[in-house]
């Protein structure tokens, strides 16, 4: 099982090296209603932080709190990367991997140590801090539109963690299907559609 995982995200890996448009953004951003709409309507945010709450669902004990703070603070390390100027190549493709990454750990349910779970999870959201980071312009209040889009990234965490909760006896079969949804969208941005 963890040789077919290895080949898999290995093929992941190097799809994710194609051009895509995984980020839809807003624009330019100024406010805290900026940051707090920008997961909101970029279906590859939405997407992902609904899947990682998902996912801490899936997982149950401490990933329910777990997943989720550290999402929430590599979100942030990655915007003060954006911000201080670093240049990542290639974001984009990394934001729409995360899409059809976190779409096939829900799906297929994937096990594996919470040490690499963390991981996986933090590397979505830095590419996710990063790309909210880069809407901003100048005269932006960067610390409001930081925390809006940190409190919906939240928000969906929770929704997706109560979901997961509700439907306890459904939750394979909801996880399953929601992760299929992920994994085919981001299939279709990492192809450029």
């Amino acid at each position: 099982m963890k040789i077919k995982l290895l080949k898999l995200f290995a093929v992941l890996f190097f799809l994710s090296a194609l051009p895509a448009q995984a980020h839809t953004g807003v624009g330019a951003v100024h406010s805290l209603l900026d940051g707090v709409s920008h997961p909101l309507i970029g279906i590859d945010h939405l997407l992902v932080m609904l899947a990682v709450g998902l996912w801490a669902a899936l997982r149950g004990g401490k990933s329910l709190w777990l997943l989720p703070t550290v999402f929430l603070m590599a979100m942030g390390a990655g915007a003060a990367l954006s911000l201080l100027g670093f240049t990542v190549t290639g974001v984009e493709s990394w934001v729409a991997f995360s899409v059809l990454a976190a779409g096939m750990l829900v799906w297929l349910n994937i096990r594996m140590s919470s040490t690499l779970a963390v991981a996986l999870v933090a590397v979505f959201a830095l590419a996710h801090g990063y790309v909210h980071a880069l809407e901003l312009k100048n005269g932006a209040d960067t610390l409001a539109y930081s925390a809006g889009f940190l409190l919906a990234t939240s928000m969906l965490h929770i929704l997706g963690v109560t979901v997961g909760l509700l439907a306890a006896a459904r939750l394979k079969m909801l996880g399953a299907g929601f992760g299929l949804l992920c994994a085919v969208v981001g299939m279709g941005l990492l192809a450029g559609f």
